[in-house]
């Protein structure tokens, strides 16, 4: 295996995965938790301690997504948009409950 190297394309690509996977991951299920505390229609600290347990769901799905997915560019995009949208509805939800 001597002088035989992984491209440097390649490795690049595994990664910004592991990136998208941590760092969008993270981002994704932060507002996916911040969202669910701010919509669910019961009493604050109940709908508080769902967004956080269903948070770890949404992380895990987003490392999933991360590495299942074509292409680093597409596993970005899938993190980017519910990460938008999450923000959007909680933003919604802070301005109208205020």
């Amino acid at each position: 295996m001597k002088g035989k190297s992984l491209p440097v394309s390649y490795r690049l690509a595994v990664t910004s995965r592991v990136l998208a996977a941590v760092l969008g991951g993270y981002v994704v299920a932060a507002l996916a938790s911040v969202s669910l505390g701010l919509w669910l229609p019961m009493a604050r600290a109940e709908a508080v301690v769902i967004g956080m347990m269903t948070s770890f769901l949404a992380y895990l799905v987003s490392v999933l997504w991360c590495f299942a997915c074509r292409s680093a560019w597409q596993a970005w995009l899938g993190l980017i948009v519910p990460s938008l949208v999450l923000a959007a509805l909680s933003g919604l939800a802070y301005w109208v409950g205020h």
